[in-house]
């Protein structure tokens, strides 16, 4: 397929978390939010003139210096936030909107406050409880921690405005990226798509790392350009993997999965399209806020959410995607060391397997892991099992 326009130019804003857009933002009087989790309401983060940005640790190499604060026993995620923390990689932020939705997580949001990373005078770190489950009750505290520990403070150090309607502007905005990444996203379940996975992911990133209003003419001209665009007269992929799992925010590890002949078509995982990229419905007759916390609720797959009917919904959604997106197998992964995912990971990747019939790949990695030789090998074997699968069901159907 031809290139995209605008690709080269998207992989070089993931190179850093403080990218051209996002200086271009700052230059224009922007206040960049930096988080961490879906459970933020990034639309939030986006009121009156501030922007969000979801932090990643591109390019990360040694983490020694955060592993000598926070343990070796810590997800890799956290240390490389820290890591680059301490490097200076976040001085530019005006904020840092942390969550306590696992307690490595929580670690890290500490450290960027005990080791002063930033020394901006009106920077804070602000952390937020979550809930477990979905109540009337745990709405409201979630609610009260939304307007109290982020929209009240934005106005108290930067005299943010955070009305209702500037935040039903910032939801407006949020869903007009939802709607053409989503968009986007539907054009993978052809049976020759005219994206790949890789390019997905990078679309998707860029989404959440980049300011809102200098990223969209891009995503607007790249859906555009798609919908002219020509796929390979053969498809050049071997297998279709849905991926389930914990946080991904490197592209490269979809471009070795891709590489060994399995086009990833869904993505339910952090920083995937799924949850992140839903269109949140507001109605008028009701304040904005609880109607955006009520979303997000619902819609959360974390693996925190302990609720029965939340573990069944994480369940019945990677079922679905898979058959939406005509997967032929699915890879559960979690990241070394994250307690809900390596739970949850254990556990589903055979009751997938068992009970809903998926052929399943089950990795735990490292939070760089596109060179790993060998999950390249395990991907690999996965795919060969795949063909095989294929096959017998053909042979099957013409015997």
């Amino acid at each position: 397929m031809k290139d995209l326009k605008h690709l080269i130019f998207f992989e070089n804003l993931l190179e850093n978390a403080d990218n051209e857009l996002v200086k271009k933002a700052q230059a224009e009087g922007g206040l960049a939010l930096g988080y961490t989790c879906y459970h933020i309401p990034e639309c939030l983060l986006n009121v009156g003139n501030c922007f969000s940005v979801r932090l990643r640790a591109p390019n990360t190499g040694s983490i020694d210096i955060a592993t000598y604060y926070m343990s070796n026993y810590t997800c890799e995620y956290a240390r490389a936030l820290v890591e680059r923390g301490i490097e200076g990689g976040y001085q530019f932020l005006d904020a840092m909107i942390g969550v306590d939705a696992c307690s490595m997580m929580n670690r890290a949001m500490e450290h960027f406050e005990i080791l002063k990373v930033n020394d901006k005078p009106n920077f804070f770190v602000t952390h937020c409880d979550i809930p477990f489950k979905v109540t009337d009750y745990t709405l409201d505290s979630y609610v009260k921690q939304m307007r109290l520990r982020v929209l009240d403070v934005l106005t108290e150090k930067y005299g943010v405005d955070t009305s209702e309607e500037a935040i039903r502007e910032a939801v407006k905005e949020h869903n007009e990226v939802c709607s053409i990444i989503s968009e986007i996203a539907g054009m993978r379940k052809a049976e020759n798509p005219i994206i790949t996975g890789y390019e997905f992911h990078v679309l998707n990133l860029v989404s959440y790392t980049c300011p809102k209003k200098l990223i969209l003419p891009y995503l607007r001209e790249t859906l555009e350009e798609l919908k002219e665009r020509k796929p390979d007269k053969v498809n050049p992929f071997r297998a279709r993997v849905a991926i389930v799992g914990s946080e991904i925010d490197d592209p490269s590890l979809t471009k070795l999965i891709e590489g060994c002949g399995a086009l990833v078509v869904s993505d339910r995982y952090c920083f995937g399209s799924t949850p992140g990229r839903e269109i949140i419905e507001l109605r008028d007759d009701e304040p904005a806020l609880p109607q955006i916390c009520l979303h997000v609720m619902q819609h959360s797959e974390c693996a925190r959410y302990i609720a029965d009917e939340k573990v069944l919904q994480r369940r019945q959604t990677a079922d679905r995607l898979a058959r939406e997106y005509k997967a032929e197998g699915i890879i559960y992964e979690q990241m070394k060391y994250c307690d809900y995912w390596g739970f949850e990971r254990a556990l589903v990747s055979h009751i997938m397997h068992d009970e809903y019939g998926w052929p399943v790949l089950s990795i735990d990695r490292l939070y760089n892991n596109g060179n790993s030789g060998q999950l390249r090998t395990r991907v690999q074997a996965f795919v060969e099992s795949l063909e095989i699968k294929r096959i017998h069901k053909e042979a099957e159907k013409n015997g």
